[in-house]
């Protein structure tokens, strides 16, 4: 079986972590997520006031190292002790799934990064979310999702644990559907932000997920041009076939071989459209 997905990138690497006392239950770890990171759109499910600066500072840590830095910061204690909301490192859905991913990776389950859409936020809408991805035994993956494992989110219908894949689309399955005519894109996106969502927003999330699963995993609102950027310009007709391809791609030498396309794969210096930071160059490093 392929080790592509147990090594660390050099956005989950969690550096000098001790890991010796964690648990290796995929499980386990998803709820330890959990107990250490707060979504920053979660202060009024846990009746918290977060500060505006932890909003933007933390939401902008690329790497597992700077959240585990900054959770030190704020309580030094082992990431099993479960911390009040206000010692949690704050940020969005993507930090859940690469801390998450990172842990995985350093007790021995192949995981990575997935970039899609959930049906379990606003009804009749596919949210712009990501969550993790590993691989059981048997060689087949399992979604799970870390964020809503809190009671807060409620009862969603679903194990968190194992997400049906109905409920989450990875982003191949939410461009198919498109452009087979069995979703509507306008239902793609953020539902609170009408200028994000769409056809193009669903292109973004389509490469962005390749990059995850090539071990580079971005922040949520990186793109680069010309298959990811920021617009909703026409796609040329072998565009539109190349990024079929990668909706298409399932095998591990499927998605390494698609990523060899210049076309598709992301530059040093990308773009980056922080709600916080608004629009700006940032440069990746080498991967």
């Amino acid at each position: 079986m392929d080790d592509f997905y147990l090594k660390q990138t050099p956005y989950s690497d969690p550096g000098d972590l001790d890991v010796t006392g964690l648990p290796t239950d995929p499980g386990q770890l998803a709820h330890l997520v959990r107990n250490v990171i707060i979504h920053q759109g979660d202060g009024p499910r846990l009746g918290l006031a977060i500060p505006e600066q932890r909003l933007r500072e933390d939401a902008e840590s690329r790497y597992v190292t700077e959240i585990l830095r900054i959770l030190r910061e704020r309580r030094d204690a082992p990431l099993t002790v479960e911390r009040r909301p206000q010692e949690r490192f704050v940020g969005t859905c993507r930090d859940f799934a690469l801390l998450h991913v990172s842990l995985l990776r350093a007790t021995g389950t192949p995981a990575r990064v997935r970039g899609g859409f959930g049906t379990y936020f606003v009804d009749g809408f596919h949210e712009d979310h990501w969550i993790t991805e590993y691989r059981l035994p048997d060689g087949s993956w399992r979604l799970v999702d870390p964020q809503v494992l809190h009671p807060a989110y409620g009862d969603l219908g679903f194990d968190p644990l194992d997400v049906p894949r109905d409920r989450f689309l990875v982003a191949g399955e939410a461009w198919r559907a498109c452009r087979a005519g069995e979703a509507d894109p306008e239902t793609f996106g953020f539902r609170s932000v009408e200028s994000l969502r769409g056809m193009w927003f669903v292109r973004g999330s389509l490469v962005l997920d390749l990059a995850c699963r090539n071990g580079v995993e971005t922040l949520p609102w990186d793109g680069w041009e010309p298959l990811a950027g920021f617009d909703d310009e026409p796609v040329a007709a072998d565009d539109l076939a190349l990024l079929d391809a990668v909706a298409a791609a399932h095998t591990d030498e499927d998605v390494r071989h698609l990523y060899t396309e210049p076309r598709l794969a992301p530059p040093r210096e990308i773009l980056s459209r922080s709600p916080s930071f608004g629009l700006r160059r940032v440069t990746l490093p080498q991967h």
